[in-house]
């Protein structure tokens, strides 16, 4: 039996809410995190034709990447599509999740990992580090369970450093304490001062884990109360931020790099400055991406593509090709991603890719 709970899960082990911007809306949005599902409908999108959809094809739940309701909704009564859209989840007893800017924010796994796929990239790198997600964990700990506590760190996801594991600093130094009446001690003598050969040890931890981590090693701890400190740090964390930037195989003509994206994404068309010039390193942000084209200019890119460019941002980019495929074209294919999670998690969940085309946006040639 899988429940609703299960899904947002599975889907928060990649792309965890406290990756989200503050202005954003991501999570369990509608529904009973304890309602059994057996059916779930993808899309990037909520509207009333998609739920509508999913009532067809007896679905429970709604995975999308854009937050249905994203500002306070002070009543319901049928008098914008939100609302309506809304009304009608309630009504069927369908469930809404969404993983919007978390799942932007992540490289492993996440939107702009998708679109690089795409389009060949490799040597893959975030475009612009978060600095507020890691903290320093540290735990103060007798000699004789040093290897232990670490191990069970470790285990929780602590000391991970760019691409390399197990990270940690360990400082010998004498711990005091003095026992009272109603303690029962590890070491010394209740009433007593007491004198400790301790180990402090230190790891860097996504934030989000350090409850999950310290619980942990509280289990393996022997004192009966545990020190420690979990410490917010302003360090960028390599793995987690807006965009991203990486290499093609070999350097393609500007022509040529404008037909491989008109080949591998579903696009209709894309809008570009003029540019020449070899087209190797190549900056890409599923969405709305503007905000980067410094970024991206910084850190050498020879393209950067995104969408919902304004008519002066392409005069800032000045020495590289700048391109706009579209909001809905850009982050589509991260449906896969979904489709991936919970398929390789659930066999026995039905996962389908809404049929509905909803990009507000059409062209006309």
């Amino acid at each position: 039996m899988t429940t609703v709970k299960d899904i947002a899960k599975a889907i928060e082990a990649i792309a965890p809410l406290s990756y989200q911007e503050t202005y954003d809306n991501a999570g369990l949005l509608i529904g009973n995190p304890q309602q059994t599902i057996t059916s779930v409908l993808l899309t990037l999108d909520v509207t009333e034709a998609v739920v509508q959809e999913a009532i067809q094809g007896q679905c429970q739940l709604i995975v999308a990447h854009h937050p249905l309701i994203f500002k306070g909704l002070k009543s319901l009564t049928y008098q914008n599509w939100v609302e309506r859209t809304v009304a009608l989840l309630i009504k069927h007893d369908i469930a809404l999740y969404v993983a919007h800017t978390n799942l932007d924010n992540v490289l492993q796994k996440g939107v702009n990992a998708k679109f690089a796929e795409k389009i060949g990239l490799n040597k893959l790198q975030i475009l612009q580090a978060k600095t507020d997600v890691l903290s320093k964990l540290v735990v103060y700990v007798p000699t004789s369970h040093a290897e232990a506590v670490k191990s069970v760190l470790f285990a929780s996801g602590a000391g991970q450093i760019g691409q390399y594991s197990h990270c940690s600093f360990t400082t010998l130094g004498s711990g005091s304490f003095k026992a009272e009446e109603t303690a029962n001690p590890y070491s010394g003598t209740v009433g007593e001062l007491t004198q400790v050969e301790e180990l402090k040890i230190e790891a860097i931890i996504p934030s989000y884990l350090c409850k999950k981590a310290v619980q942990a090693v509280s289990e393996v701890h022997p004192y009966e109360t545990m020190a420690y400190d979990c410490i917010p740090l302003q360090a960028e964390h390599p793995g987690v931020g807006a965009g991203a930037i990486g290499e093609l195989p070999e350097a393609l003509g500007v022509s040529e790099f404008l037909t491989l994206l008109k080949s591998k994404l579903p696009i209709k068309l894309v809008k570009h400055n003029i540019n020449e010039g070899q087209i190797k390193k190549v900056a890409i942000c599923g969405g709305s991406g503007a905000f980067l084209l410094k970024k991206a200019m910084q850190m050498g890119a020879d393209a950067y593509v995104t969408a919902d460019l304004k008519y002066h941002d392409y005069f800032d980019a000045e020495g590289l090709l700048f391109c706009d495929i579209g909001h809905y074209e850009s982050e589509i294919s991260s449906l896969e991603l979904f489709y991936e999670e919970i398929t390789d998690k659930f066999a026995n969940i039905a996962v389908r890719f809404c049929k509905t085309n909803t990009n507000p946006i059409q062209y006309y040639f």
